[in-house]
């Protein structure tokens, strides 16, 4: 459904290294020439359509430019990179309106199994899926899901969550908020989507998907 940066940027990789570049990383002086050749790849593989915009490929912002490299490289951030660009993306969480965390897990169900969205042939204004399942096993009614994530099977009844409303699930219901909203906050080069910051899905959609991982009566839970 959704083409990351670092999707694209592994395409790239692959791609020059068919056309001799493979030897060149970040730090040779050729590096320059590598980006100009993906820069201009970029502009010539992609375009504006509808609502999918070509800056969804282009603005790169420093957690995606840093962990991409090191991915490239092969070798995972330093510690302290990594802390401070989970710091800064902490910073991007926007909390629920009123403190309301959880919605319909009904409508998380619907979200979560849904892959559509973002592309030239969508409607703008129509709602994104989550396209979780294709990371995540979410209930055991599943014989088919991918395992790029953990199962979410149990949720909430793993971490003992019995009333998302008390005081003591307090901190996992906020680290579950956090988490759709920005993974690079608790992350910095999660494979996680940054469903919230990057509005693949909007506020009520995430109340959804938490009440899917958290209320009890939801089938994750069950």
């Amino acid at each position: 459904m959704k083409k990351t940066p670092k999707t694209v940027a592994a395409a790239l990789a692959a791609a020059l290294a068919v056309v001799g570049c493979a030897s060149m990383t970040a730090s040779t002086p050729d590096s320059a020439a590598m980006d100009k050749v993906a820069d201009a790849m970029v502009k010539g593989a992609f375009r504006t359509q509808g609502i999918a915009g070509v800056e969804r490929v282009t603005q790169i912002d420093e957690t995606l430019t840093l962990c991409n490299a090191a991915d490239v490289a092969g070798k995972p951030l330093d510690a302290a990179t990594a802390k401070r660009l989970e710091q800064a993306n902490l910073k991007t969480v926007k909390w629920p309106a009123g403190g309301k965390f959880l919605g319909d897990w009904k409508q998380g169900e619907t979200t979560a199994q849904s892959g559509r969205g973002q592309t030239w042939s969508d409607q703008a204004g129509a709602a994104n899926g989550g396209n979780c399942y294709n990371c995540h096993q979410i209930s055991k009614q599943e014989i088919s899901f991918g395992t790029i994530g953990p199962s979410l099977y149990n949720y909430g009844r793993i971490r003992g969550v019995s009333d998302p409303d008390s005081a003591a699930a307090k901190p996992i219901v906020e680290y579950t908020w956090g988490k759709i909203w920005n993974a690079k906050a608790y992350n910095a080069c999660s494979n996680m989507p940054r469903s919230g910051h990057m509005g693949n899905l909007s506020e009520q959609q995430v109340r959804d998907v938490m009440a899917l991982l958290l209320d009890p009566a939801s089938p994750v839970n069950n």
